[in-house]
């Protein structure tokens, strides 16, 4: 028995966790699977403190790699930073990238994570070709579009609802350099951000935009817009970047991240980037600055914290971003890491998050119904546009709300009863939003 919580610490359940080298012998009879807890919410926590819940951090081994295909197989809990460390000063990335590097392979498939480039790339499941699965009767099968394609897209996006991912084939990309090519824009206001946004996505390949989450009034949506692509040889330093050492942040008896702490944050970040300027940047600070403060989430204090993501469609009504930033503003939300991207295409998961429009990313102190009040409001807006939140991110969404959003639900859910019909398979999430038994 241990305590396990997903990275905003909140829930925290008591559960069985069972970690092997031999991932495939460690899911057998396990309830969930669950790589290094960086789903913010309780997607990867047991159901119940009886479930016991395969790790896959010890099996990270590349399995094989094919550089004339740029074709990787690897075991699931193979993390996303040490593939940058073997791959990138070889000329080689991960198509996607999310917001840090302690992500597995299996995590990224199971969130179909997303990035900055989404709107040229699609998501993480665009690029996967194979996957070798434990599913619930106990087989190990190769799923694939050839072989069982409904598991397959179902698994995409699908939580770890739909079977142990044991194995992940994937195409990289290959990339000129290690480093990135930069610009970076000031923004004055909400209409300003969401213009010079899908205007860098036409001629960007990886975009996004943060905003001082505070700001109300003529100001509100102010930030700054990042555009970037991978730098040509000649443009890079000649030698690789290194993956840095970081800090590390202590346990902390109160949290530090409050409406005047994030207000002076948030105003002393936006004056910062005064003027537009051009830059050769590091991956790590383009891609995942937060991984340079090692757990960083003990900022938000012993009470944890939300983070909440949707996405909003915009093309019949662009004002609906206005209507969701007047509502956050006026109940008050102290978001310190506040992220607008521009999604494109639905991809082929049957639960994969993103679809075009605007995505919004925030992260929030947990104050209780304070905050629960806020999340059911910001929800009423999605559903009213038509848009999701993502469920990798989410832990205060009621399963009312997540239901009214997916119209693919009951397609993933009879794919699941097929391949699941005594829901052996489970997690917290599933109980929260699908109403599975405890």
């Amino acid at each position: 028995m241990t305590e396990l919580s997903g990275w905003g610490r909140y829930p925290v359940v008591e559960g069985m966790e069972r970690a092997s080298e031999n991932f495939e012998a460690a899911t057998a009879s396990a309830a969930l699977s669950r790589g290094l807890g960086r789903s913010y919410g309780d997607a990867s926590l047991p159901a119940s403190p009886a479930d016991v819940v395969a790790n896959s951090r010890r099996a990270d081994r590349i399995l094989g790699f094919d550089p004339g295909s740029g074709v990787l197989r690897a075991e699931a809990g193979l993390s996303l930073r040490d593939l940058n460390r073997v791959f990138l000063r070889r000329g080689w990335a991960s198509p996607v990238s999310p917001g840090t590097q302690y992500v597995t392979l299996g995590g990224m498939v199971a969130s179909d994570v997303h990035g900055g480039n989404h709107h040229v790339a699609g998501t993480f499941g665009e690029h996967v070709r194979s996957l070798r699965m434990r599913v619930a009767d106990g087989r190990v099968l190769e799923v694939s579009e050839q072989t069982e394609p409904e598991l397959f897209r179902a698994t995409l996006g699908g939580m770890g609802l739909t079977g142990h991912i044991l194995e992940v084939e994937l195409k990289m990309e290959r990339i000129p350099s290690a480093w990135l090519y930069t610009e970076t824009r000031r923004v004055a206001d909400i209409d300003d951000l969401v213009e010079t946004l899908l205007e860098s996505s036409r001629r960007w390949p990886m975009t996004k935009t943060w905003f001082d989450s505070t700001q109300r009034g003529p100001g509100m949506g102010r930030g700054f817009a990042v555009m970037g692509r991978w730098a040509e040889a000649g443009e890079a330093p000649p030698q690789p970047p290194l993956l840095r050492e970081r800090l590390s942040v202590p346990p902390l008896p109160i949290g530090l991240v409050n409406a005047l702490t994030v207000s002076v944050f948030n105003k002393l970040w936006f004056h910062s980037q005064s003027r537009p300027r051009a830059a050769i940047a590091h991956p790590q600070a383009f891609f995942w600055p937060l991984d340079g403060l090692l757990h960083w989430n003990r900022l938000y204090g012993p009470r944890g914290f939300a983070q909440y993501q949707c996405v909003l469609p915009i093309e019949r009504d662009t004002r609906v971003v206005r209507r969701f930033f007047a509502i956050m503003t006026r109940r008050g939300c102290p978001s310190p890491v506040s992220v607008i991207k521009d999604c494109g295409a639905e991809g082929r998961g049957l639960l994969s998050f993103p679809k075009p429009g605007i995505s919004i990313a925030l992260d929030v102190p947990l104050r209780g119904e304070r905050t629960q009040a806020l999340v059911d409001a910001l929800n009423e807006i999605v559903l009213e546009a038509g848009g999701r939140v993502y469920m990798a991110k989410d832990v205060l969404t009621r399963g009312t709300h997540f239901r009214a959003m997916e119209p693919r639900l009951p397609h993933f859910l009879e794919v699941r009863r097929k391949w699941d019909p005594e829901r052996r398979l489970r997690s917290a999430l599933s109980v929260r939003l699908l109403g599975d038994d405890v």
